[in-house]
């Protein structure tokens, strides 16, 4: 099938990518050409692991090519996903002035039958504007689908090739066996697809995200109380797990969610409450938890050091999780310019997304950067942990302990086991433990 993915960020990139794996003709479009050139040579601006060989070896078999010639391969497709940024505004509502601008050009060259696909995590009600702003300008005939995206990032590759639901929210038959069709490879093993109304899909998206994130928040909250009654998370955790209501996803504690999705998403459906006259209080509780637990390593930080001048802080991860490159809404942005303003200086390793938290952290003379997380703590008066990539989970602590200016580790995502971090002579804070 001829398909055209309009937006080269992370979820155009991944569906063009994967859906050209499976053997169809894509042309993945961006406005921005050093990106698209970029992009031909085969180099991703984006690390996700395993995209990039994939990129490269579907673009040899000339399944996928990149261009800035939207009308182009407008043109020449029978399925046009819009797979562009829907920014937060300053009012927490999503932004859709990018998602409008596409729809203008689909209509501008539209020439026969096409599905328009609304892969951008949108609001509720977004698919309706496209159609309008496209009919307006056109009498060919067309069909706009929801199909919202649900990859983690990390395993973005893996999800979308074994995904565990595939959403379509569409009007017509025509149009949701279309859909149907392009993913019919990716669920050899049982049927994985949900068709519905539009709406509903649109829906389904936000109160997915909203519900992680939901449990995310309530786990730190746990996890804080936890900490003043002298009760162990970790144990909480594991009893809870059990429940197969509640199961073992998404209750870990730590020092909050970040990310592309989880924070935006959840403004987003906050702010549709707003809107229609219909607060969504645990919505709102949930995001203030959140913005409150980013800060949560800083605060222990302050009780035990209540002058930050002077000390010299190691911090091991940037990015918001492992196994990706993106620092949005990280804890870690959080905090390192808290830590800064207090009069510490930072040395900072994080094995890829440094050249992004370098670009959002504070052009300040206090703050440097490694590749070897070891030389981060030398001399180092605290260690700071904010993501839980591997490499920091089992490390040689009689090397950290000799490197150390003081054995205090503020740890956010609980990686050591509390007791045998004091046996080593480590003063070791973590999230809910004793």
């Amino acid at each position: 099938m001829k398909i055209a993915v309009i937006g080269t960020g992370y979820v155009g990139l991944v569906t063009g990518t994967c859906l050209a794996n499976a053997g169809n003709d894509v042309v993945c479009v961006d406005v921005d050409p050093k990106k698209v050139e970029m992009l031909k040579r085969g180099e991703i601006p984006i690390y996700e692991e395993g995209l990039e060989q994939l990129v490269k070896s579907n673009a040899e078999a000339g399944r996928l090519n990149f261009t800035t010639d939207s009308a182009d391969a407008i043109k020449k497709a029978t399925v046009i996903f819009i797979a562009v940024g829907t920014p937060s505004s300053y009012d927490g509502s999503a932004d859709l002035k990018y998602v409008l601008q596409v729809s203008e050009t689909i209509a501008e060259h539209i020439n026969e039958y096409k599905v328009v696909i609304c892969k951008s995590t949108v609001p509720i009600g977004t698919c309706d504007k496209v159609r309008d702003t496209i009919a307006a300008k056109t009498d060919t005939e067309f069909d706009v689908v929801s199909n919202p995206e649900f990859l983690k990032e990390g395993s973005a590759v893996k999800d979308f090739q074994f995904p565990d639901r595939i959403i379509v929210g569409a009007a017509s038959k025509k149009a949701a066996d279309i859909v149907s069709d392009i993913y019919e490879p990716f669920q050899r093993r049982s049927n994985r697809i949900c068709i519905m109304d539009v709406r509903s899909a649109e829906m389904t998206k936000y109160a997915s995200n909203a519900m992680l994130a939901t449990k995310i928040s309530f786990m730190n909250e746990i996890a804080n109380l936890c900490e003043r009654v002298g009760a162990n998370i970790e144990n909480v955790r594991t009893g809870m797990s059990l429940d197969q209501r509640i199961g073992p996803h998404f209750i870990y504690p730590g020092v909050g969610y970040g990310g592309s999705c989880f924070p935006k998403d959840v403004r987003a459906l906050n702010k549709l409450g707003e809107i229609n006259e219909f607060p969504t209080k645990i919505l709102a509780a949930v995001n203030d938890v959140n913005e409150k637990q980013k800060r949560r390593l800083l605060e222990r930080a302050q009780e035990k050091m209540p002058d930050f001048k002077g000390k010299k802080f190691a911090v091991w991860g940037l990015a918001f999780k492992p196994r990706t490159d993106d620092v949005r809404e990280a804890p870690s942005l959080d905090c390192i310019p808290k830590f800064l303003e207090g009069g510490a200086s930072v040395i900072a390793n994080d094995p890829v997304a440094r050249e992004n938290a370098e670009s959002e952290l504070p052009k300040d003379g206090a703050l440097h950067f490694t590749n070897d997380m070891y030389a981060a703590l030398e001399g180092a008066d605290a260690l700071f942990i904010f993501t839980e990539w591997s490499q920091y989970r089992s490390p040689d602590f009689d090397r950290i302990m000799a490197l150390m200016n003081t054995p205090l580790i503020f740890d956010g995502r609980n990686l050591y086991n509390p007791e045998k971090m004091k046996e080593k002579g480590f003063t070791y804070v973590s999230i809910g433990r004793p």
